[in-house]
C-alpha cells in the first residue's frame, strides 16, 4: 500500500514540476467547453487507407503478413512480443522486407531485469554489437517504466539512470531511434533525458496516455519528441477509460485532431498488434484508419506513412 502512494504522489509531483517550467514555453489555450452532443466532422469515407503500423509486438509472423496484404499497410516496426525474441523478429525481416526489425532490451524480460537493476554494462555491449551489425533500425520497445497487467510485471527504472543513459548514447552514436514505454509518474524525469540528449528522436510509445495538455507541452518543448499513437485509437482499453482520443464511437476529439494538424510531423501511428487473434488486430487497423480519415490529407499524409518512412530511411 506505502508503494502505492508514493508511486501516486511522486506522480502528482512529476507533473506539477513539469507544469510549472513548461507553463512558459506553452502558448495560451482557450478553454473549450464540452457540449454534450459535440457537433464536428465525421469521416465518411470507408475505403483502406494504407498506414505505417509503428509498433507490432511479432508474435505471430505469418498473421502479421496477411494482415498486412489485406490492408495495404507499407511497412510495420516490428519488435518482439511475449512469444518472441530478438532473433526471431530478425529472421521474420530478412523473410519479409516490410518488416523493419527493431532490438529491444526491455526490462520486462528476466535476464535484461537483472542487468537493468545492477545496472550492469555487458548489456550496452550487447546492443552495441547488435547496432554494429546494422540489422536493425531502432532500439524498442523499451518498457522503462510501466504499469503492471496481466502477465506483465511493472517497470519502474529511472529514465535518468546509467543504463538508460548509456542506450541514449548509443542511439545517437550508431543514428537510431529509440521507442520508450515511459509513464507519466516519471515525466520530469523523461523531460530531462530529451534535453540531455537533443540529437536523439526519442518515439514515445502511446505518448506515454498523457492527457491533452502534456501531449501539446512536451512536442513544444522537445523537437527530437515523437508522440506515437498505437493503443489511443481503440474504442475501449482495458486500463482506463480516458486513454483513447476519441470522443465516441466515431469521432476523435477535435483538440486531438487541432494538435495533430498543428504538428504533423511529430506524429506516428499503430496497432500494438499481439497477434492473439486476427479479428481483433482487424478491429485495430480499422481504428487506426478511422483517424487518419478525420485528418486533412496532407496531415494524413505525413502520419500514415510520410514521417514513419524518414524515420527508418525507408
Amino acid at each position: 500500500m506505502r508503494h502505492g502512494v508514493r508511486r501516486a504522489t511522486r506522480a502528482c509531483v512529476a507533473l506539477l514540476l513539469l507544469a510549472a517550467p513548461l507553463a512558459a514555453a506553452a502558448q495560451p489555450v482557450p478553454a473549450v467547453r464540452r457540449q454534450a452532443r459535440p457537433s464536428g466532422p465525421v469521416a465518411t469515407d470507408t475505403g483502406a487507407v494504407p498506414f505505417v503500423d509503428a509498433h507490432v509486438h511479432l508474435n505471430d509472423p505469418a498473421m502479421q503478413r496477411a494482415l498486412m496484404d489485406a490492408h495495404a499497410l507499407p511497412l510495420a516496426f516490428a519488435f518482439w512480443g511475449a512469444r518472441s525474441d530478438n532473433a526471431s523478429v530478425l529472421a521474420a525481416a530478412r523473410e519479409d522486407p516490410r518488416i523493419v526489425p527493431w532490438i529491444s532490451v526491455s526490462p520486462e524480460r528476466r535476464e535484461y531485469r537483472a542487468q537493468w537493476e545492477r545496472a550492469d554494462t555487458l548489456l550496452l555491449s550487447d546492443l552495441d554489437r547488435a547496432l554494429r551489425s546494422g540489422a536493425y533500425r531502432g532500439i524498442g520497445e523499451l518498457s522503462i517504466v510501466h504499469f503492471a497487467s496481466p502477465g506483465f510485471p511493472e517497470a519502474d527504472f529511472d529514465p535518468l539512470g546509467p543504463t538508460m543513459r548509456g542506450i541514449m548514447a548509443l542511439a545517437e552514436r550508431h543514428r537510431v531511434p529509440v521507442l520508450v514505454h515511459c509513464e507519466v509518474t516519471r515525466l520530469r524525469e523523461l523531460d530531462a533525458l530529451l534535453a540531455a540528449f537533443p540529437r536523439v528522436t526519442v518515439v514515445w510509445a502511446h505518448g506515454g496516455y498523457t492527457p491533452l495538455v502534456l501531449a501539446r507541452r512536451m512536442l513544444e518543448r522537445h523537437p527530437n519528441l515523437v508522440y506515437e499513437l498505437s493503443a489511443r485509437t481503440w474504442a475501449q482499453h482495458p486500463r482506463s477509460p480516458d486513454y483513447t482520443i476519441f470522443r465516441d464511437d466515431a469521432r476523435v476529439w477535435p483538440e486531438w485532431l487541432a494538435l495533430v494538424e498543428a504538428h504533423p510531423t511529430r506524429f506516428l501511428v499503430g496497432t500494438d498488434a499481439s497477434h492473439r487473434d486476427a479479428e481483433g488486430e482487424r478491429r485495430k487497423i480499422a481504428r487506426v484508419q478511422l483517424l487518419l480519415r478525420q485528418l486533412t490529407p496532407a496531415t494524413r499524409a505525413a502520419v500514415a506513412e510520410g514521417n514513419a518512412r524518414r524515420l527508418v530511411g525507408r
